[in-house]
């Protein structure tokens, strides 16, 4: 691991990149799309640019990563390696790309500190670096060797066989490998890339849960993300330029590249203990793929489905989180609605059957979700997906319960800025 010397230099100045680390990744990725303006445009999401989002994840990475090195030097931090590097492969990062990383990012770190970046701290920051980048490159490597891809090349065509719009923010693609070719195995909770080419040319990349298993198929579930602000974000979101095109122009017969599934928040293949599936919002998809996997294998485990919304008009997959709770005998559904149940006529149907639920394995409560309202079994297993304030709340609200930390599983739609 880190050697000693450079470990006593990397202790003495991790506070002061640590605190110019922000400084540093703003000028890192200035300096790296000047150079290489189709990086922007093909690979790195634009929209996690103009908000930030990707700067402050870069950041949080690098520190993370040298401070375990300081405090553990005989380990490392696989379990935030293995998430970076589920996400490369499914972009299709290439071993060849880490130097033009690096290159630029110590360009920005010797402009930002100056003259304190010594020959003794490129060294010691320069080892750091490549521990990183060689661990990541070794996990990207095994994980496109395992989905059958190599060099990079992910992208696979699939014809878009149907539409299912499930609220008017939420539609279902369903597709079909364009080459008649079998679909890739997947495990549930993962996700796949998907690149669409917009007007502009450019070919932006995003990542989608799998929501379902149909046969033969690949199934995605998105929302279209409007212009906004969200909790604890720097900047105000752009409205989401892939989401946006899909709403809009894939309706059925379209082709789009898709990668091989990727992803480490999945159920094991072994688990018997209970489970307790917790989201809000969109956070449903891989939640919805993870029912619909327990259900075909008809799964007798204890299964506790939390899911918040807004209102049962923008809750996805209501119907089928029903549907699944009951095929499992010992599933229920506890749903949280900001809003209620509205009294207008096209909600007055979402009042009757939820109170017919509500009788059975189905209970629909007004407000944020309140996960120590619940009676959670020992020895439960927690999946949370959602908006990063949803899920550090939900986080909490499982430890006050007694879930350890441990047990506690989370995957983020987009840069992962951590819980903690």
């Amino acid at each position: 691991m880190l050697s000693s010397e450079s470990a006593k230099t990397v202790t003495a100045t991790l506070p002061a990149v640590s605190g110019a680390i922000d400084e540093i990744t703003a000028l890192f990725y200035e300096k790296l799309f000047t150079a290489h303006p189709e990086l922007l445009r093909d690979l790195f999401n634009r929209g996690n640019q103009a908000n930030g989002s990707q700067r402050q994840a870069l950041a949080g990475s690098i520190a993370a990563f040298a401070s375990h090195l300081v405090a553990h030097p005989d380990s490392r931090p696989d379990t935030m390696l293995a998430r970076i590097a589920h996400k490369h492969a499914s972009l299709g990062v290439r071993e060849d790309q880490y130097p033009i990383v690096r290159a630029h990012l110590f360009a920005a770190i010797a402009e930002v500190l100056g003259d304190a970046v010594t020959d003794e701290v490129v060294r010691a920051w320069d080892e750091v670096y490549w521990l990183m980048a060689h661990a990541l490159v070794a996990i990207e490597k095994r994980l496109s060797a395992e989905a059958g891809v190599q060099d990079g090349k992910v992208w696979r065509p699939y014809r878009v066989a149907g539409r299912i719009q499930e609220t008017d923010e939420v539609a279902t693609f369903l597709l079909q490998p364009a080459d008649g070719a079998p679909v890739p195995p997947s495990r549930p909770g993962q996700y796949v890339s998907v690149q669409v080419q917009l007007p502009d040319g450019a070919r932006q990349i995003r990542q989608y849960s799998l929501s379902g298993q149909p046969d033969g198929g690949l199934q995605i579930s998105l929302k279209r993300v409007a212009a906004g602000r969200r909790a604890g974000a720097p900047s105000e979101d752009p409205a989401g330029e892939v989401s946006g095109h899909l709403h809009a122009h894939v309706h059925g017969g379209e082709v789009l590249y898709v990668s091989p599934p990727f992803g480490d928040v999945v159920l094991p293949e072994d688990g018997a203990g209970p489970l307790l599936l917790a989201s809000a919002g969109i956070g449903c998809t891989p939640m919805i793929g993870m029912l619909t996997h327990l259900a075909a294998a008809g799964s007798r485990r204890r299964i506790i489905a939390a899911h918040a919304d807004r209102s049962p008009a923008t809750h996805p997959f209501r119907t089928d989180l029903r549907r699944l709770t009951d095929k499992l005998p010992h599933a229920t559904a506890e749903l949280w609605y900001e809003e209620g149940l509205q009294d207008s006529e096209g909600l007055r149907a979402d009042r009757d059957e939820a109170e017919q639920a509500t009788a059975e394995a189905v209970t629909v409560r007004t407000g944020l979700m309140d996960l120590t309202q619940l009676a959670i079994p020992a020895g439960t297993t927690a999946y949370l997906c959602g908006p990063v304030p949803f899920m550090k709340a939900a986080r909490a609200q499982l430890l006050a319960s007694g879930v350890p930390a441990a047990q506690i599983h989370y995957e983020v739609f987009g840069p992962d800025l951590g819980l903690n």
